[in-house]
């Protein structure tokens, strides 16, 4: 079977949980909480988009996406992430169908735009860029990048939703 790309179903909410644990298990840069995160955005009902990739009735890919607040007032931006891909299947494209997907959402439902923490060399094929204007506290700022879907990009300190606190 194919790839596809799916909206989130209430069915999957275990599979998620556990392919997000696999996916940043032995990850360096993780506190290992990233589950706990996507579980509060969805009690919080603030996961605004939540896509999997599946293959043969198994999920093998996540992203989540939540809205971020901006010091200026700026709405319509989106936070990027947690995104995981099942270990053995890193490397296959995966996440890049993921990335696209989701960012081809939030440009169709009309978004200003997206930011995202993670590897600039990575992000950078996205359009993603460190941007000095856009802060997110206590983060290097080579590493917070934004992407802004045609609007004028705004300045300010980025504040991500309350569930990216989440420890359990």
């Amino acid at each position: 079977m194919p790839l596809t790309i799916r909206p989130e179903r209430p069915g999957d909410t275990c599979a998620i949980e556990a392919l997000t644990i696999a996916a940043f298990r032995d990850a360096p840069h993780s506190d290992h909480t990233e589950q706990f995160i996507v579980s509060a955005l969805r009690a919080a009902g603030a996961l605004s988009l939540s896509l999997v990739a599946e293959e043969a009735d198994a999920i093998l890919g996540h992203v989540a996406l939540s809205p971020v607040s901006i010091s200026s007032g700026a709405t319509g931006w989106f936070g990027l992430g947690p995104i995981s891909v099942a270990p053995e299947r890193q490397g296959q494209g995966i996440g890049t169908r993921l990335m696209h997907e989701a960012l081809d959402t939030l440009r169709t439902q009309g978004a200003a735009g997206c930011v995202l923490l993670g590897d600039p060399a990575y992000y950078r094929r996205f359009g993603f860029r460190p941007e000095p204007e856009l802060v997110l506290a206590d983060v290097p700022a080579e590493y917070f990048q934004a992407l802004s879907f045609g609007q004028p990009l705004p300045r300010g300190m980025v504040t991500y939703h309350q569930a990216f606190a989440a420890q359990r």
